[in-house]
């Protein structure tokens, strides 16, 4: 039989047991609501991964093209160049005159070219040799100060500021 404090209990529960279950309820709203907003910041971390994916493929696309067609403007400079050259050799009877003006015509069309796409004609006749521009070819003895470049065998090119070809030189020495 049980005794009178075990009845007590079972009549009258403890009062935080009846908090307990009217808490429950909060508590399954509260772990829904932290689902919800659990899956939007999935979701919304998808998009973002997505995105910063399409992103990243449209810039390397963007590179690949700047790439294949970064010559594009020079390439439509020569054209015209092309064109001269084609229409010297399409004229029936060229006089020495004639060829020698057309050649002028087409050297500045090149020249005008060259300058338009940053390509500029190193032509150091005179100047103290720059290793990092002059290739010398041979030293020979001169009145000039030494190490001066007395000839230009070749004319060297540099783009913007990068030497893609040193002009051949002869360097003076003393004697």
């Amino acid at each position: 039989m049980p005794t009178e404090t075990q009845n007590e209990e079972t009549k009258h529960p403890d009062p935080s047991m009846e908090n307990a279950a009217e808490a429950s309820p909060s508590l399954e709203q509260s772990l829904k609501q932290a689902e919800l907003l659990a899956q939007e910041h999935h979701d919304a971390w998808l998009r973002a991964k997505a995105e910063a994916d399409n992103i990243r493929k449209r810039a390397q696309l963007d590179i690949a093209n700047a790439h294949k067609f970064a010559i594009e403007n020079f390439a439509t400079e020569l054209l015209a160049v092309r064109d001269s050259l084609e229409a010297a050799l399409n004229t029936e009877a060229p006089s020495m005159e004639n060829l020698k003006n057309g050649v002028e015509l087409t050297l500045k069309q090149l020249s005008s070219a060259f300058e338009k796409s940053g390509l500029n004609e190193i032509n150091p006749a005179g100047a103290k040799f720059d290793p990092h521009k002059h290739q010398a070819i041979s030293m020979i003895e001169s009145d000039a100060e030494s190490n001066t470049v007395v000839t230009v065998l070749q004319k060297g090119y540099q783009l913007h500021d990068r030497v893609i070809r040193p002009a051949l030189v002869t360097v003076s020495k003393t004697k």
